[in-house]
């Protein structure tokens, strides 16, 4: 017997050896237990357009494989995701909402803000478009229109990015949201919101990840989706460490990282719905 084949064998002996004792030392210690240790876990908040797209279900595996972690995610609006990180409940936030997330970092809660990846938000209606939102320049203008046709309008009304995006376009556009009758707010995440818009043949702002998931299971369509203010760019943001000693500050930067680094860009980019890109990685670019 050669050496190579003696140190293989005595290897083997070894590891069987180990394997009998940690049976021994430690009740239900397996052999799969003692060659592998259990994932740690990464607490997400996110919001729902993230999750309602599909996105990160196809790409966290990824991740998780090749750091022995698990993604805990909960899918809500960005402003109660953001919140869920002022209280140290999270690991990690993701979110789409600039002015809360710059808040969240000035104010010492969330720390190493890094952009991910963007879309655009688009309005959707029906098809015969009551309130000729297509002739609208501007989503302003568009929103002013559906204001003075009193067409149906179905709002978030969640503090999501959804919601503040929308706050944002009734500014300008009038100077305060609407208190009218046929302004619907659901409480509700993206992909709810869509669906109970399409059942009124309303109107209703969304971004394009979660329509293009939705698209084929509604009869809504695009009215509006040229103008430049409808960017919606996505960041993740590690709850500070200083602030709450228990969060798993270092896995959260891995995945800042990954998701920023080529592997997860490329994943980003892969990721598609009827061979459209959902989402863009990296930093938001000014459309030509």
């Amino acid at each position: 017997m050669n050496n190579v084949a003696l140190k293989l064998r005595s290897v083997k002996a070894f590891a069987a050896l180990v394997v009998v004792v940690c049976s021994a030392m430690l009740p239900g210690c397996s052999r799969q237990e003692a060659k592998r240790e259990a994932p740690a876990v990464l607490k997400m908040a996110t919001t729902t357009s993230t999750d309602n797209s599909g996105l990160l279900g196809a790409i966290l595996p990824a991740f998780e494989k090749a750091h022995n972690a698990k993604v805990a995610v909960i899918a809500t609006g960005s402003g109660k995701a953001i919140k869920l990180g002022e209280n140290g409940d999270v690991d990690i936030v993701f979110a789409h909402a600039p002015e809360l997330e710059e808040a969240f970092t000035a104010s010492g809660f969330g720390v190493n803000r890094t952009p991910i990846m963007y879309n655009y938000f688009i309005l959707l209606g029906p098809d015969e478009d009551p309130a000729e939102v297509r002739g609208a320049g501007t989503a302003s203008e568009a929103y002013r229109r559906i204001a003075a046709a009193q067409a149906t309008l179905v709002s978030r009304g969640d503090e999501s990015g959804t919601h503040q995006k929308e706050k944002e376009i009734w500014a300008e556009a009038t100077g305060s949201v609407p208190k009218a009758t046929w302004l619907m707010e659901t409480g509700q995440g993206m992909g709810p919101s869509l669906q109970i818009a399409d059942e009124k043949r309303a109107y209703i702002l969304t971004d394009r990840g979660t329509y293009l998931a939705y698209k084929e299971k509604m009869s809504l369509v695009p009215v509006m989706e040229s103008d430049e203010t409808l960017l919606n760019p996505y960041s993740l943001i590690a709850v500070n460490p200083e602030k709450y000693p228990g969060v798993n500050y270092n896995l959260a930067m891995e995945l800042i990282r990954w998701m920023s680094g080529e592997e997860g860009k490329a994943a980003i980019s892969g990721f598609k719905a009827g061979g459209e890109s959902m989402f863009f990685a990296g930093e938001m670019e000014k459309r030509d």
